[in-house]
């Protein structure tokens, strides 16, 4: 049977369509904060949420109006899910040209009150820098950034709540068991700076115990120490950099034997 003879047999009726398609993305990034000297920084892992305006750039009421949630907006007919990602971020935030990847699809009946709506959930993980120029457009009233305690406490919309908590899920595995974590130290680093970053994430005894951590980065196959170069920008005994080298990688490779 040809596609012809295929389609003309095919009833569209006798199918349901969903009432509408949408990308949601989460954006997340580590602030840092030098509090002493001789210490590492402090690290925070924060979210990027945009609060919705009270109407739409339509000039119509707004569904879930002044509630904080994630960026995006609904795909159109001619663009795939990944491309209203990238332009959505771009109009609600003013933010533009991130990594963003895939990690979702939410479809639960009653997610959305305006009906079948199915979404199509992406992340980033970035750099600060990366978002220095956020600002509020389109639907969007206001942009911050939070963290990931306090935007699990907001009055959120729609089912964010649940994507937020998947997508936080996702980066935890991407800082453990990638060398993501480059992304937001010095090309030379301590060891204590890079368990900082990854204390954002995870309160693992392998990682979380400063002799153990100190110890162990010393053995991890895709960093090396940086020969005849220390510094005391993290403590006033002059302490050893390492920088990352290219390696393959196994799952969890900050607490995994090698």
């Amino acid at each position: 049977m040809s596609n012809e003879q295929a389609l003309a047999q095919y009833d569209v009726k006798k199918y349901r369509t969903p009432d509408g398609y949408t990308a949601d993305i989460a954006v997340f990034t580590i602030l840092s904060t030098k509090e002493e000297e001789y210490k590492p920084p402090t690290m925070a892992l924060k979210i990027m949420l945009i609060r919705r305006s009270l109407i739409d750039s339509e000039g119509r009421p707004n569904l879930e109006a002044g509630k904080w949630a994630l960026p995006g907006g609904f795909v159109d007919p001619k663009e795939t899910a990944f491309q209203a990602a990238q332009r959505e971020l771009k109009e609600e935030t003013g933010v533009g040209s991130l990594h963003l990847q895939h990690f979702g699809v939410y479809d639960a009946p009653g997610r959305d009150p305006r009906g079948w709506i199915i979404t199509n959930a992406h992340y980033a993980i970035v750099p600060e820098y990366l978002l220095a120029d956020r600002q509020a457009n389109d639907d969007a009233v206001e942009v911050a950034l939070f963290s990931i305690d306090e935007a699990l406490k907001l009055e959120l919309a729609f089912d964010h709540f649940e994507i937020i908590s998947d997508a936080i899920a996702v980066i935890t595995k991407q800082l453990l068991e990638t060398t993501v974590a480059k992304e937001f130290l010095p090309e030379e680093f301590t060891y204590s700076e890079l368990q900082s970053v990854l204390l954002t994430i995870t309160n693992d005894s392998a990682i979380a115990s400063g002799p153990s951590f100190a110890r162990k980065i010393k053995t991890l196959p895709f960093i090396e120490e940086v020969e005849g170069k220390k510094t005391t920008r993290t403590s006033k005994k002059p302490t050893q950099l390492y920088r990352f080298i290219e390696t393959n990688l196994s799952t969890s490779i900050y607490t995994s034997s090698y």
